[in-house]
């Protein structure tokens, strides 16, 4: 049985991975890539110098990640919520001012990744934060925080399932 629900969860995150636009698709890997050093995103994902310089301040913004993953809060207190959040808000800021993801759920789907299912309960303040910040553009600011559903945003609980797709590169011959 629990094969069965691991394999359901497996294909939802796939379909739900599919549904995101192809550079959203490309720039989660590629910060998968980076964020859990899995390959040289150099080598693999910079097509020009303007890629190559993103890549290196991708890196530079997700040396935060391990600190992050280490020092996620409980929900129930308030210890260490301004270090973990202003953190937080800082990396989610640069992954949005990339405009490459368009909305909430490609964020979420990323961060789920990057720092684990524990860090569920914090990604819509993350996300809200980091949107309404001044560094993104007025327009790109409402598109952006209109994308977080009402549920999304009042959840009473959430999922501690670990996600089990990881989206790779893979090349075009391989395909």
């Amino acid at each position: 049985m629990a094969t069965t629900s691991t394999a359901s969860l497996t294909i939802a995150e796939m379909r739900e991975f599919a549904n995101f636009e192809a550079a959203e698709q490309r720039y989660i890997k590629r910060s998968l890539d980076i964020g859990l050093g899995r390959q040289d995103a150099f080598k693999l994902w910079a097509r020009d110098a303007a890629e190559n310089a993103a890549i290196r301040s991708q890196y530079v913004a997700y040396q935060e990640l391990k600190t992050l993953r280490d020092s996620i809060p409980t929900a129930t207190g308030f210890d260490s919520i301004e270090s973990f959040i202003g953190k937080l808000t800082r990396v989610a800021a640069f992954d949005l001012a990339q405009e490459r993801l368009g909305c909430f759920s490609s964020f979420r789907f990323l961060y789920e990744r990057l720092l684990g299912a524990e860090a569920r309960p914090w990604l819509p303040s993350a996300f809200c934060a980091a949107a309404a910040l001044p560094q993104i553009r007025p327009e790109r600011r409402k598109m952006l925080l209109q994308s977080l559903s009402e549920a999304a945003a009042t959840a009473p609980g959430w999922s501690d399932a670990r996600p089990s797709f990881f989206p790779e590169f893979i090349e075009k011959e391989a395909a």
